[in-house]
């Protein structure tokens, strides 16, 4: 597989279709990072109204520990699009290296 044919494959967006719908998802990596972060949101948030009642706040503590497992999952997807984009190519990342 030649470089160009190595950066198209990283760039073709993933389309997942839903009876006359299509969803079309661009720079996989980024998304999984966005996803993760609005998780992570969702997480602490919730486990933080549960911690106001003496019954929910073993839910709330099992949901700041999902969140601090998505903390660490973070830098795994950052990784992983780093690595990724090396094995195509020699030269680096071909966008822009944003902290995502």
């Amino acid at each position: 597989m030649t470089e160009q044919a190595g950066r198209a494959d990283d760039q073709r967006p993933v389309v997942i279709r839903i009876g006359n719908e299509e969803l079309i998802v661009r720079r996989r990596y980024e998304v999984a990072s966005i996803v993760n972060d609005l998780l992570i949101a969702v997480w602490f948030v919730v486990g933080s109204v549960l911690f106001f009642s003496p019954e929910t706040e073993t839910v709330g503590t099992w949901l700041f520990l999902l969140g601090s497992i998505e903390l660490l999952i973070r830098p795994i997807i950052r990784l992983s699009r780093r690595v990724h984009l090396r094995r195509f190519s020699g030269d680096g990342p071909t966008e822009a290296a944003h902290d995502f």
